[in-house]
């Protein structure tokens, strides 16, 4: 990670976003020393519950153990494993044995929607999380995660299309939360138009967010892009001067 983009980012972010929260990375790694490690969880344990240490400054490395639920295991590549009856608890359940999230509408549109996902086997024996001014030269992320509420992602969405021919460089996938700050954004960093990524729409993962907080995720190649284009953007605009003033 070149340290002159990090402080680039950090300079630009607090001229046009200024008091708003900046962003963690991600990225695979065998090294142990890349940051602490995260604590065993016991029983269950939301990736977004964890990850609010992360947002405060704390780095942290997951591997198959430390990350507390299932559905995190297979959307952060360390399992191929889908729980028994999944069909059932997304959608309908089953009277007597299993609630429903009643997510989708029936097993049978949740099996057909699995047969299509896809999916990635993780790298690496680690996942390391870390807030953007606190990466290091060794570090080397795949993407970043914003946390932040509609001004900020208004600003973000504008920024991820400032360079795009056509409407759809961010795009909102049915998806659980940390699908949709991790799973989604790595599928796309090597695609030949890595998308931004708007999530966190996950009723179940909302829970461990403020309100008005929603996730944009982007792969780092799409990234440096849109570091690269602040100055020249609406950033500098009266239109975006308001907004800027009202998030202060």
């Amino acid at each position: 990670m070149e340290i002159s983009l990090r402080d680039w980012f950090v300079t630009r972010w607090k001229k046009y976003f200024d008091g708003a929260e900046l962003p963690i990375a991600f990225y695979y790694t065998n090294r142990e020393e890349a940051a602490p490690p995260a604590k065993t969880p016991v029983g269950h344990r939301c990736i977004i519950a964890a990850l609010s240490q992360v947002r405060r400054g704390k780095s942290l490395r997951f591997d198959a153990g430390s990350v507390g639920c299932g559905g995190a295991k297979r959307y952060l590549g360390f399992s191929e494993e889908i729980m028994q009856d999944f069909e059932y608890f997304l959608s309908t359940g089953i009277p007597g044995k299993l609630s429903g999230e009643r997510y989708k509408k029936s097993p049978a549109l949740v099996k057909e929607m699995m047969a299509k996902a896809q999916a990635f086997p993780a790298p690496a024996k680690f996942i390391v999380f870390k807030r953007w001014d606190a990466l290091k030269e060794a570090d080397d992320p795949e993407a970043v995660i914003f946390f932040a509420p509609p001004d900020v992602i208004s600003g973000l969405f504008t920024l991820a299309n400032f360079d795009e021919v056509e409407p759809n460089g961010v795009f909102s996938p049915f998806a659980a939360g940390c699908g949709s700050i991790v799973q989604y954004p790595y599928l796309e960093r090597d695609s030949e138009r890595p998308r931004a990524v708007l999530g966190l729409f996950d009723v179940s993962a909302r829970a461990h967010v403020l309100t008005d907080v929603f996730t944009f995720s982007v792969p780092m190649q799409k990234f440096r892009r849109m570091i690269e284009n602040m100055d020249a953007s609406f950033l500098v605009t009266p239109s975006w001067g308001k907004v800027r003033k009202r998030m202060a």
